[in-house]
């Protein structure tokens, strides 16, 4: 899955997920996308920077969540979780084993690593399957 930065033609930001590109601009074509906040079909990607672990500091953020959101965002930390203690953690060099898994010349199984934002791009155009995962503040690696 893939993250795209949406806006419309109101300007109103947001984000969507999507398998490809493909996915994207055919939901699109059907008019299946639309803006949250005021329902405009008239959407496109804006301009965006992959979100891919680097493993160096990440920056302080702050988030201010009603009770809804909190209990979504411990849905989504547990997820997270669940994922990683059931995958391989294979560090620096995820684009390598993603890759390797994809074209069959390793056993498939569940890895999480970091990579570059040209490793990313790398992968999406080869199209290897994966998503990045969400880090919390106290999440190890």
């Amino acid at each position: 899955m893939i993250s795209f930065s949406l806006t419309c033609d109101n300007a109103h930001e947001f984000e969507g997920w999507f398998r490809s590109n493909d996915d994207f601009e055919a939901q699109k074509k059907r008019k299946l996308v639309d803006c949250p906040v005021c329902g405009s079909h008239k959407v496109e990607k804006a301009l965006m920077a992959p979100a891919v672990s680097t493993g160096r500091k990440q920056e302080k953020i702050a988030l201010a969540v009603n009770a809804q959101q909190r209990e979504a965002l411990a849905q989504l930390k547990a997820l997270s979780e669940k994922i990683r203690e059931n995958s391989d953690y294979v560090g620096d060099k995820f684009a390598e084993e993603a890759r390797k898994i994809h074209f069959g010349e390793t056993e498939a199984r569940g890895i999480y690593g970091e990579a570059t934002p040209d490793e990313a791009k790398s992968l999406a155009d080869d199209g290897v399957d994966f998503m990045p995962l969400p880090v919390f503040p106290d999440d190890r690696n």
